[in-house]
């Protein structure tokens, strides 16, 4: 036979040969140790956390969701720099309805009585002056607090500063109280009315269960341990949950995150799925690197003198936001996932033999011996004497 001849032939054992399995029994304590003991992994996996933690034999959907607060609460203040006044819902939830959020006013700087008029800057290294000269007739400055006049005045009897076109006099916003003005805001109380649903299971909820009527809301106010679903919540309770005290917060502002988790499993009774409450602080109030701490805007209030001149109060608002996060999912028994899950735990099982036989053949004493009844040849042809079946002509 020639060399090219063999070549051909080697060439069609390796593409038309059929390979069938042979069983072979392995009288080896180790080795069936081994495989039953991988087997049992397979199913621990397959079962125990793939069907009954992970319950990937559900299908899923994604919660959505409504949201609905409403503050209560009263205070006084009788500040030196302000006349004495009492604060009601109206005047600290700014605004009155949000998405999803609310804003309780903690403490404030006043400025009061601010016409448009003419008024000298308040002195910084970029408004100080000398002259007129030093200051450009109608420039505006984003971060000054108008827009100059070209006229150089005095601000105080050691400053000069530049003139500008603004709301007079200036607000002087390092003038912030040390301690909140509405400190007793810590027990005013939000309801919070959620109601959700999954469109996929055609269910929906509220956290108003159906127990809770007019006369328990009256009297129930939330807490993790005695009354864990009650939607009324005190300020300074859901401070204090998220690890932060409402006086240091209050000073000078902060943002709190209300968690609504509505993770359910609708194969059990639906009257299980109940709304799960937790509450963080999401501003940054790292103390090393903590520029602009808190949270704070601006806002006015607009009226008219006697003499028809347009006057307003200015105020610099700091406060507590509360973001309300609603998110959950829920499951129910789908034949789909529960095929797709039996499939892929089935598929692992058949690993299971190729395992054993890379022990067998890596780890155990006899490997060589194991190795060579492993793989067999059997060969026939018409020029070459029958081998029979059970002799070893290869190995691989």
């Amino acid at each position: 036979m020639s060399k090219s001849q063999g070549c051909c032939r080697s060439f069609l054992h390796f593409v038309f040969d059929y390979e069938t399995t042979k069983t072979l029994v392995v009288p080896n304590l180790g080795v069936g140790c081994f495989f039953r003991f991988v087997q049992l992994l397979v199913l621990l996996y397959a079962v125990g956390y793939v069907f009954v933690v992970q319950k990937a034999y559900q299908q899923t959907d994604s919660v959505m969701s409504t949201v609905t607060t409403k503050v209560k609460g009263f205070a006084f203040t009788n500040a030196s720099n302000m006349d004495p006044n009492f604060w009601d819902v109206a005047d600290y939830v700014i605004p009155a309805q949000g998405l999803n959020s609310f804003f309780v006013l903690t403490n404030m700087v006043i400025t009061p009585h601010q016409t448009q008029s003419r008024c000298p800057e308040l002195p910084s290294p970029s408004t100080t002056c000398v002259d007129d000269c030093d200051c450009i007739e109608g420039y505006n400055n984003p971060r000054g607090n108008g827009i100059r006049t070209g006229l150089c005045e005095n601000y105080s009897t050691t400053a000069r500063t530049c003139e500008v076109l603004s709301w007079c006099p200036l607000e002087i916003d390092t003038k912030l109280p040390e301690h909140p003005l509405l400190a007793a805001a810590e027990n005013f109380t939000v309801l919070i009315k959620n109601s959700v649903t999954y469109p996929k299971f055609d269910f929906h909820a509220r956290n108003i269960l159906t127990h809770m009527n007019s006369s328990y809301l009256k009297r129930c106010e939330f807490n993790r341990t005695t009354d864990p679903h009650c939607p009324i919540f005190r300020l300074k309770h859901m401070i204090s949950e998220a690890g932060e005290e409402f006086q240091d917060m209050a000073t000078k502002g902060g943002i709190l995150g209300i968690v609504i988790d509505w993770s359910c499993d609708l194969d059990r009774w639906a009257k299980k799925c109940l709304p799960k409450y937790s509450f963080r602080r999401l501003d940054n109030k790292n103390p090393v690197n903590n520029v602009a701490p808190g949270y704070n805007f601006r806002f006015a209030k607009y009226y008219m003198t006697p003499d028809g001149v347009e006057t307003r109060t200015l105020i610099k608002a700091y406060g507590i936001r509360f973001d309300i996060l609603v998110f959950g999912t829920a499951g129910k028994f789908g034949i789909v996932p529960t095929l797709v899950s039996l499939g892929a735990g089935l598929s692992f099982l058949t690993l299971v033999p190729y395992v054993a036989d890379a022990f067998m053949l890596t780890c155990v004493k006899k490997r060589q011996l194991y190795n060579r009844r492993k793989v067999e040849y059997l060969v026939e042809d018409a020029d070459t004497e029958e081998i029979p079946m059970g002799t070893t002509y290869g190995t691989q």
